[in-house]
């Protein structure tokens, strides 16, 4: 990260505040973090027109001043009279906040006491809007942190293969995982992962348990790890000793699904298209009811972000985009099947972050 870097984020971010009285306050770590390159888990940044300032208390002030760029780095001993004061001070008069962020109780502290000093809280969703319009482009510093999640991820994978064998419990295998995931590099896991079984595949996010595996189950694996506040986001559907015909045609249908949607990615598609191809081809196979989520969504610093792939969305895709490609089946109380890469955008077509094989493995 550097000084040139957070600069350009928040130049963007600036280009909403059109008067010198309008300051922009972001209480959201992540954000944060992205704008200022300190991450940490409370405090706040307060962007005007001319200064950008990071309000910490004391147990951060020094490893702020040491990690943060383009700020002014403000110790804070009680944040709303001190905040108040700096509004004062550059003659702040409008706050835009992210709505997305706060809770309406925490909404109604900061109006109360933005009143008493006369100045206007404002409440709608172009400050989110704009964030997430920022974040969605990322540059190459951001692909290479999430590149190397994906590679941690898959390396734990292909290990943890070796424990999948009937008698096994899915919890065994999901601790295994995020063993090996922080072993090879990880600071963590991307989100509780789902290594489930058997008839609970039928569920997009069942959650591991002490069942245990059993020769001709499937087994869905939906993995991920994080690196350097980066997360990796993968799905991969296996079966254990064997697999009947029915899951052999249902395995078949979501991978010629998955592959179809990854045909037509490219800058300047629609989200929404990318989900119509997929979709199409599972309605076409009479199973269109049993694929009831998005196609695929946003990954960066968190594992759901901007871009929604979905049928609703409008958004566009552009070069420095990371999406998932995730269409599933999921029959009630029998099996499931997902099948997910995670593809960064270039300026020609993509790049899929994701080596691993998708033809159905026996294990």
């Amino acid at each position: 990260m550097s000084s040139e870097l957070i600069g350009r984020r928040i130049s963007k971010l600036r280009d909403i505040l059109n008067f010198n009285d309008e300051g922009i306050l972001l209480t959201n770590d992540i954000n944060i973090g992205y704008f200022s390159g300190f991450f940490h888990s409370e405090g706040y940044l307060l962007v005007t027109r001319e200064r950008t300032v990071l309000f910490v208390d004391f147990r951060y002030y020094e490893a702020a001043q040491n990690h943060s760029y383009n700020c002014d780095v403000q110790c804070f001993a009680n944040f709303f009279s001190d905040f108040s004061y700096t509004l004062k001070l550059y003659g702040i008069k409008n706050i835009f906040f992210e709505i997305s962020d706060l809770t309406l109780a925490e909404y109604f502290r900061f109006k109360n006491h933005m009143e008493e000093n006369s100045v206007e809280c404002i409440t709608s969703d172009l400050i989110d809007k704009k964030i997430s319009e920022i974040r969605s482009i990322k540059d190459d510093k951001e692909l290479e942190k999430i590149l190397k999640a994906q590679q941690i991820t898959e390396e734990a994978y292909l290990e943890v293969l070796n424990y999948l064998k009937p008698g096994v419990s899915e919890r065994k295998i999901a601790i295994e995982l995020e063993y090996l995931i922080k072993l090879k590099g990880g600071s963590g896991i991307s989100f509780d992962l789902i290594t489930i079984t058997g008839s609970k595949t039928s569920l997009p996010h069942g959650v591991p348990s002490d069942n245990i595996v059993c020769e001709g189950d499937l087994f869905t694996f939906d993995i991920g790890s994080i690196y350097d506040g980066y997360h990796s986001d993968t799905t991969r559907t296996v079966a254990v000793r064997y697999a009947d015909d029915e899951k052999r045609k249902v395995y078949d249908v979501v991978l010629r699904a998955q592959l179809e949607a990854l045909k037509i990615i490219r800058p300047g598609i629609k989200c929404s298209d990318v989900d119509k191809t997929a979709r199409e081809v599972i309605e076409n196979e009479g199973y269109g009811k049993f694929f009831g989520h998005s196609t695929g969504h946003g990954v960066g610093l968190d594992i759901h972000e901007a871009p929604a792939v979905s049928s609703k969305s409008s958004i566009v895709l552009q070069e420095g985009m990371v999406i998932t490609d995730e269409p599933g089946i999921y029959l009630p109380n029998k099996f499931g099947v997902r099948i997910e890469d995670m593809i960064c955008i270039t300026k020609d077509g993509y790049r899929n972050f994701v080596t691993l094989p998708k033809e159905l493995i026996i294990v």
